[in-house]
């Protein structure tokens, strides 16, 4: 598997993302929020 030697952005080519996130996870207005599956 190949990888770049210098990345722009580090850590978000650091494998996949686990975890809850941490900001943006309140719904801004209503009850009911979207929830992407990718």
């Amino acid at each position: 598997m190949f990888l770049p030697k210098r990345v722009k952005y580090r850590k978000t080519q650091r494998g996949r993302r686990k975890g809850i996130a941490q900001s943006g996870n309140r719904v801004a207005f209503g009850e009911y929020g979207l929830k992407a599956l990718r």
